[in-house]
């Protein structure tokens, strides 16, 4: 089969198309006909190696699994022993490991069925970021109507979600994200936008009941003045690190704050599961969220979709398309 390789770390240029072995499910495994694949950070984490300390988990001196991707949409090729939910020929959604690929396995709980009305390249776009923002909103912060809330990074993959989910549940929505995808953020339902070109989220005597970081670029001082006395502060994902300290440290001293402080701070990376991917797939099949596509490129070209997601603040999500 036809899938994305890397032999070690590094930038996009170490990616490149080669013929592998088709892989084969295990216990509690399905094995997918991919026909999309979502692009996220995750998969720039990957190749790039970066931080130093999630190797540890990657693989050491060069990735364990030399496959890309974790976002999917497909159809079900086969399925593994004690997989009673799944058969051959279902369309589904979810995570897979190493997606960037004509077949690859994913744990039968990580999947879900595709919600109806939405393309493959559409639902290749939803299992990492709509399920980030969904834990971050509602299991993280707790939502509630009529709460104000700040996105941070609004026009991205995770971003995007985040606002019309908190839309879609009666919250007020700002969104921060720079000039030139104001108009973008405010069709999603945002009801007030910060270029932040022009002005700092501290410049406005305004605070929020819930804030939603899915850039990882704001000090806490900034935050902690926009924030709600009892408000909650949520960063998402292991952005805003260097290369050797991970989001993952500021996870830790935001479970500190939390124990001195009257507001809440939470850290968050996400673990998909079924049953998010199903309520995802209720909201977007009654038309409360709609997964934005800023482009899509083929498989063979997948390191140019790394590159644009690295360089080009894409609006929404990008996807490679398997053919």
């Amino acid at each position: 089969m036809k899938a994305i390789v890397q032999d070690v770390y590094g930038s996009a240029d170490v990616l490149e198309m080669r013929d592998i072995d088709r892989p084969s499910p295990g216990d509690g495994e399905v094995l997918v006909r991919v026909h999309a694949v979502g692009v996220g950070p995750d998969v720039w984490h990957l190749m790039t190696g970066l931080p130093y300390p999630a190797r540890l988990v990657f693989g050491l001196r060069r990735p364990r699994n030399p496959v890309p991707g974790w976002d999917a949409a497909g159809r079900v090729e086969a399925v593994g022993a004690n997989v009673t939910d799944f058969k051959p020929g279902d369309e589904i959604y979810g995570q897979c490991s190493g997606s960037m690929a004509e077949y690859a396995l994913a744990k039968a709980k990580r999947i879900a069925p595709k919600p109806g009305n939405l393309t493959f390249e559409q639902a290749a776009a939803v299992p990492v970021s709509g399920t980030t923002a969904l834990q971050a909103l509602h299991t993280k912060a707790r939502l509630r109507p009529g709460q104000g809330v700040l996105v941070i990074g609004a026009s991205g993959g995770v971003g995007s979600f985040a606002v019309q989910l908190a839309t879609a549940h009666g919250a007020e929505v700002t969104g921060v994200c720079g000039p030139t995808a104001a108009d973008f953020v405010r069709s999603l339902g945002a009801t007030d936008v910060i270029d932040y070109t022009r002005e700092e989220i501290t410049d406005r005597a305004h605070r929020y009941d819930v804030v939603v970081d899915a850039a990882g670029n704001r000090p806490l001082s900034l935050i902690r003045r926009v924030l709600a006395p009892k408000g909650t502060f949520v960063h998402v994902g292991g952005e805003g690190g260097s290369q050797w300290s991970s989001g993952i440290g500021r996870h830790l001293k935001l479970a500190l704050l939390s124990s001195f402080l009257g507001q809440n701070f939470r850290g968050l990376l996400a673990i998909i599961r079924r049953e998010d991917l199903l309520t995802l797939k209720e909201r977007l099949e009654k038309g409360e969220i709609v997964p934005a596509v800023d482009s899509t490129y083929p498989l063979a070209q997948a390191p140019a979709a790394v590159r644009h997601l690295a360089k080009g603040h894409p609006r929404g999500k990008v996807v490679v398309t398997v053919p």
